[in-house]
């Protein structure tokens, strides 16, 4: 399989589940019950969520200058904002491309080496990264008995469970070893990529203002699930809705977003399985999905769109590239 195939692929893959999941939860929810929920919702509740996301990508876009001032590169805040929307924006086209663009971006706007602003890029992701499992780590110790006991109920999967684990620490440890003595070029590559993912998320506490880094991170994230929290309220069948089901949603929803481009038709289902979990009917939860989903990207379509327009006219006396490379 040549190159142009395996590129084309991956966008179209993407694309293509994505339309499939639209037409399974609508199949499940029809447009018209969906568009009920969203007459009688409550907009100020969804306005406030929305709200919270611009925080958090504010926040993001702050956090990124820690990253970069070790490097002697004190960049606008305003193209920092602009090329975090131009992110989220493009990755709704192409995946992973809004963050070469973004790194880009810098390139040609602020004299930042590419491979350097991809840098942080990546040592970000690690960052939240640390931050989705610490939040997975607390869902599990707050919900552990009660998810432990569905999954029994439904699957009886104690023997299932075990002979996973089982199976997963032998495989780990074939990895590893294979990893560390072979020297196949496959083996040097995932070698030097694990030890720059090491780096990366150890170079956060080498920044001058750490703390501060750490702060930023543990914000964007607390905004993201007061987001997600937040927007439940709008709709009155979700009123009362525990802590463990806005948890356990507020994950699953996240692993969606990496199923498709931006979470397009799984984002939706995402939510209905995990809220299933609590017993919470299969209507309001896939509608509160796909509003959820939909204020979301709404404001990622203006304000990313906005930011694409507007870096060329913000940076115009820079006589840099109009637009970023993908």
């Amino acid at each position: 399989m040549n190159q142009h195939i395996k590129k084309t692929l991956k966008i179209l893959l993407p694309l293509l589940l994505g339309v499939f999941l639209v037409w399974y939860s609508l199949s499940k929810v029809s447009v018209g019950d969906i568009w009920g929920y969203l007459k009688k919702s409550n907009y100020w509740w969804i306005i406030f969520g929305m709200f919270l996301g611009l925080l958090s990508h504010l926040s993001r876009a702050y956090r990124w200058r820690f990253q970069l001032e070790p490097m002697a590169y004190n960049i606008k805040f305003a193209n920092s904002v602009m090329a975090v929307f131009a992110t989220y924006l493009i990755n709704y086209t192409i995946p992973r491309a809004g963050e070469v663009a973004r790194a880009s971006i810098l390139t040609n706007y602020e004299d930042v080496p590419f491979e350097k602003g991809f840098g942080t890029i990546v040592a970000e992701r690690i960052a939240d990264l640390i931050v989705m499992l610490g939040i997975i780590l607390i869902t599990l110790f707050l919900q552990f008995d009660f998810i432990y006991a569905f999954f029994i109920e439904k699957f009886n999967p104690t023997k299932i469970v075990l002979l996973l684990v089982v199976v997963l620490v032998v495989l780990a440890i074939v990895f590893f070893r294979f990893i560390k003595r072979s020297s196949s070029k496959v083996a040097l590559k995932i070698r030097v990529f694990v030890n720059g993912l090491i780096e990366g998320a150890l170079s956060v506490f080498k920044m001058k203002k750490k703390w501060a880094f750490i702060f930023h991170t543990l914000f964007i994230w607390a905004m993201y699930v007061l987001m997600f929290y937040v927007t439940s309220l709008a709709i009155e069948d979700l009123e009362g809705i525990s802590t463990g089901a806005i948890l356990v949603g507020f994950i699953s929803a996240s692993f969606s977003i990496a199923a498709t481009n931006g979470g397009i038709g799984s984002y939706p289902l995402a939510v209905y399985a995990a809220f299933s979990i609590f017993g919470i009917a299969q209507e309001p939860s896939i509608a509160f999905g796909w509003i959820m989903w939909a204020s979301q990207t709404l404001m990622i379509i203006v304000f990313g769109g906005l930011s694409l327009i507007y870096l060329p006219i913000y940076n115009r006396n820079r006589g840099q590239h109009p637009t970023p490379k993908i």
